[in-house]
Formats: structure tokens, C-alpha cells, sequence
């Protein structure tokens, strides 16, 4: 069974406040050393997907400098590989729009493929789902679409925006919707053959409807037998400052670590070479996750340091996130802080949000 992928970034919105200032939420760094787009590739890249289309429409220059030609996901090939695929408004008698109007305007994308299945994923949900194994269970179950969910014990307040499934005792789905305290939550995955995503596709183009998912699936005009595939792995769901914070510091439970970064299903980013982390004569470095090429003489306690960070003497970083290249100089404290890259946080000043809401820093500031 051959599968091709789309990472559709369409419609998710710009939800980080300072950390999607000037970068897709696919781009926001994530775990240490990674970027959120780098799940959904990987996941692509471990069932071997051969041809994979980005759709981006904004904000998508440090998404691109991150991605380039998809060589770490081995898809920087000669026939097939990645194709970024923002949308293209030349043609006068296009009426598409949305996400449509992206599956519309590169239509060759799929003609050109010789792939039976269109596995179709988002960004800003987290997960290691095995696309061979739901392939092979929408096969089994003679599905028109596969729809992924995960059933959620205690839901939080990311999980509000999400889609629910309700599911029969055969295991095709009986609704889609968002009722709140409903505990099976869509991860905005699903499969289908890709002769009958075209023929919906136009459907939904000829009787002026713009998203995919919503137009053909979630009201199914035309009757689909929709199948729900339940996963069990681990699920982060990155859509407000408070989820990112949340779920990133809860990467220090080296359970659910080991859930994300599990050997078997690898997890693939942009290769940057660094030295090793070095550890100064006073540092005092306790359940924390951090990137090589840090410099730490300070306190660092419960955090998440990307590649580069400086804790100069004296300093300290408490539950906090520290992105790439930023440095804290001497005497300075960072409490419940989301430090975004190449921040410099001058000598004995004192950062101190709430671990509900965090204080967030742009890029580039100097404080």
C-alpha cells in the first residue's frame, strides 16, 4: 500500500502570542532542539511515505530555512520527495478557497503520484502515530476515510477547540463535533484513497465550500463511511502559550519522554553540529532537558534549554523555557519564563511569570 502525505497548515491560526510573531506555529522549537512540523514529517518518514506535500499560505520563512530540501527525512530525492506548496492565485478562473484552493492549484501533485492512499495531518498536534498500521486498519475495515482519535482521561483547556468522534460499536464513527466534556478528541488525521480525496475535492470546489475536512468529512454531503482508528500513544495538543509550556515541561517525566522519543518510530530535525554542554565549576543543573553547545555556570532547575543557552555565575533558570543562543548573565533570575531565541537578559534582573501564565519574550530582546 503506498501512501502520500499532506501537512495541511492552512488553517491552523498563529496562537503563541510572542512566539508566532513572525513564524508559522509549525516552526515554533519544541523538546530541546526541534520544531513542531518535525513530528508530523517523521511520522510520514518512518511509514515511508514517498511524496509529501507542505501547504503553507503565511509566515512561512523560518519553516522554510528550517525544512530546505527535507534531507533529514530523507526526502531530498530526484522522483517524489517534499513539496512546499504555498497557493497560487495566477489562475483567473480559479474559485476555490481554503485549504481547497490549495488541493485545487496543485492538482499535479496528486495526478503525478502513483500512490493509492492521501494520509492528511496538521502540525500543532503531537503525536507517533504509525501511518502503516492505520493504513492496514482502514483496509481491513472497508472505510471510505479513517479518522485518528485518542481518548483523553482528564481533558484540559487545549483540548477545547478540538473536534470529538462518537463511535459506534462497529467502529465507524456516528458523529463528529465539540462537545466539550467528550473525551474522544480528533487529531486532525485521517486517510483515504486518493481517487475518491479528488472526487470530493471537486465536490466540495463545484458547490462553493473552501475546507477539506469540514466540507467533505465532519458534514459528509455525500455519505462516507467514516471509520475511527484509536491511538494510544503520547498526544500533545500546542495551541495557546499555556498548552506549550505545559506540555513542554512535562517532557522532564522521562516517561512521557521516552513515549515521544521511543527508538522504534525515530524522530528526525535539521542537523546542527555543536559541542558538547559544559558544565562551569558552581552549576547546578537538576531535572532538566538540555541541548548541546550550553554554557552553564548558574542554576538551572526544572527547565529546558535549547542549543547554545549561556547561565553565566550566579544566575538561575527555574522552570523555564530557554530557546536557542540566549544568554542570562550573572545574578539574573528567569522564573515561569518562555525566552524565545537570541534573548539577553542583563546582569541581576528578575523574570518572574506565573506557571499558569507564563511570561513570554520575543526574540532577539535585550532586557
Amino acid at each position: 500500500m503506498k501512501l502520500m502525505g499532506i501537512i495541511n497548515l492552512d488553517h491552523e491560526l498563529d496562537q503563541l502570542n510572542e512566539l508566532t510573531y513572525f513564524r508559522a506555529g509549525a516552526a515554533v522549537p519544541f523538546a530541546g532542539r526541534y520544531r513542531l512540523i518535525d513530528f508530523a514529517l517523521s511520522n510520514m518518514m518512518n511509514a515511508e511515505v514517498q511524496d509529501i506535500a507542505l501547504f503553507v499560505r503565511r509566515k512561512y520563512r523560518s519553516l522554510l530555512d528550517h525544512i530546505g530540501e527535507g534531507r533529514p527525512w530523507d526526502l531530498d530525492r530526484k522522483r517524489g520527495g517534499l513539496f512546499i506548496l504555498p497557493p497560487d492565485w495566477n489562475d483567473p478562473t480559479d474559485i476555490s478557497a481554503g485549504d481547497l484552493q490549495h488541493m485545487h492549484n496543485n492538482r499535479d501533485f496528486f495526478d503525478r503520484s502513483t500512490s493509492d492512499y492521501v494520509v492528511h495531518s496538521g502540525s500543532h498536534q503531537v503525536s507517533k502515530v504509525d501511518f502503516c498500521d492505520l493504513a492496514e486498519y482502514h483496509k481491513q475495515k472497508g472505510a471510505d476515510v479513517t479518522v485518528v482519535y485518542k481518548k483523553i482521561d482528564v481533558l484540559q483547556p487545549e483540548h477545547e477547540p478540538c473536534f470529538r468522534v462518537d463511535i459506534g460499536e462497529d467502529g465507524f464513527v456516528t458523529g463528529i463535533h465539540n462537545e466539550k466534556d467528550h473525551h474522544n478528541v480528533y487529531l486532525e488525521l485521517f486517510i483515504m484513497e486518493k481517487n475518491l480525496f479528488m472526487q470530493q475535492m471537486e465536490y466540495c470546489i463545484a458547490h462553493g465550500d473552501s475546507y477539506f475536512f469540514r466540507d467533505a468529512i465532519l458534514r459528509n454531503p455525500n455519505g462516507l463511511k467514516i471509520a475511527a482508528y484509536e491511538y494510544t500513544g503520547y498526544h500533545a495538543v500546542i495551541n495557546s502559550v499555556e498548552s506549550y509550556y505545559k506540555n513542554s515541561l512535562d517532557l522532564l517525566d522521562q516517561e512521557k519522554y521516552e513515549q515521544l522519543f521511543s527508538k522504534d518510530m525515530p524522530i528526525q530535525t535539521k542537523i546542527k553540529y555543536e559541542a558538547p554542554t559544559k558544565y562551569l565549576e558552581g552549576a547546578d543543573v537538576k531535572n532538566s532537558l538540555v541541548a548541546n553547545g550550553c554554557r552553564i555556570a548558574g542554576e538551572v532547575d526544572g527547565s529546558v534549554l535549547f542549543r547554545g543557552v549561556q547561565v553565566e555565575k550566579g544566575a538561575k533558570v527555574i522552570n523555564s523555557i530557554i530557546m536557542q543562543k540566549c544568554v542570562i548573565k550573572a545574578g539574573a533570575i528567569v522564573e515561569n519564563v518562555i525566552m524565545d531565541k537570541d534573548v539577553q537578559l542583563t546582569e541581576n534582573r528578575n523574570l518572574v511569570g506565573d506557571s499558569r501564565k507564563p511570561f513570554v519574550i520575543a526574540k532577539r530582546s535585550i532586557i
